[in-house]
């Protein structure tokens, strides 16, 4: 009898799980706008956390996400290692998680990056999420742009020689799947020149790194830039940046955070125009696109109640001196035309 009832229980248990668990993923759906995601990966953290794991590392684990209407989806999941500073400086080294599972519910959303917290504490939640609302800001701008989504992160550790801990994090959008949304490809040209691409998105591009006062990328090299193009191979038609990477710009303001010595600046505060010159038509025409989205900028930023007050603070008054900046003719011309880069 007791045999029968523990079968019965189980079979319960099994089953209320089963009907709580959502459809396979959308993973269209899953990157547009949405409330904070709960979430759990369980996997054997303990030989990486703290110490300087090796790009490529990997791990078989268990992905978890707990959507706001109750109903879940899990799988199994590859979790990687890759980065470069992160990965040697930071407690929770950087993450890839391939979904990609035989019969997985998650299957759908592929290989993902997954961007964490460097270390513990406030101002490293800070940091992570104030680089998540800058994805969001540039989402704003532009189509085509990455989107993210914000989870609240359980990392469990499968050994259980690490006490589980809960942090901020957000997957990032897979550039096949940015450059499909916008019915493009990506580009995989070596050594394109920054003035080799689109030159109205080029100017987008260059004007929202001074916003934010990010120095830490390159078109040629592909750092920290993603390139894409039109789905016909038209090579008369130029590729479009596509930026992402913003941990070292100046409105995070990460302490970890330092410019490049050559470009002769004391902090990641100083903003630097790395775009080249523009007509003063040209930029009119795109700073009035930042222009006519401040408010929905500025709303990003006090809405986002994860964030404290001060944090808040900080990021308005740095975006209030690039309004304060583009809002004067002269100041623009001398920026971003006699001031821009040569070569």
């Amino acid at each position: 009898m007791r045999k029968t009832v523990t079968s019965l229980l189980l079979f319960t248990i099994v089953f209320s799980l089963a009907a709580q668990q959502k459809a396979a993923v959308d993973k269209v759906k899953f990157f547009e706008e949405g409330p904070v995601i709960k979430a759990t990966l369980s996997a054997k953290f303990s030989k990486w956390l703290g110490r300087q794991a090796k790009a490529g590392d990997s791990t078989i684990g268990n992905f978890v996400l707990a959507f706001p209407d109750s109903g879940f989806l899990a799988g199994n999941v590859t979790v990687s290692i890759r980065g470069n500073f992160r990965r040697e400086n930071c407690f929770i080294p950087p993450l890839r998680i391939d979904f990609k599972k035989p019969n997985s519910a998650l299957a759908a959303l592929g290989t993902l990056k997954l961007v964490s917290s460097c270390k513990m504490g406030e101002d490293y939640e800070n940091y992570l999420l104030t680089e998540y609302l800058v994805y969001k800001m540039y989402n704003l701008l532009t189509e085509k742009s990455f989107r993210v989504r914000l989870l609240q992160l359980t990392y469990r550790d499968s050994t259980n020689k690490v006490k589980e801990f809960t942090r901020y994090a957000f997957l990032l959008e897979d550039t096949k799947d940015m450059a499909k949304r916008n019915k493009m490809r990506e580009c995989k040209q070596l050594n394109v020149g920054t003035e080799q691409t689109n030159r109205e998105q080029m100017t987008l591009v260059a004007i929202f790194q001074y916003m934010i006062g990010n120095t830490d990328w390159s078109v040629p090299v592909k750092h920290n830039i993603r390139l894409i193009n039109d789905n016909n191979d038209n090579s008369a038609l130029l590729p479009y940046p596509v930026p992402y990477d913003f941990d070292y710009c100046g409105l995070v303001n990460a302490e970890y955070a330092v410019p490049y010595e050559e470009l002769g600046l004391d902090n990641v505060r100083q903003r630097l125009y790395r775009g080249y010159p523009r007509t003063m038509e040209e930029l009119n025409k795109t700073l009035q696109v930042f222009k006519e989205k401040k408010e929905k900028i500025y709303s990003l930023v006090t809405e986002m109640k994860l964030l404290g007050k001060n944090k808040q603070k900080d990021i308005i008054n740095y975006l209030d001196g690039f309004y304060d900046i583009i809002n004067k003719p002269k100041e623009v011309e001398s920026i971003f035309i006699k001031n821009a880069r040569k070569n």
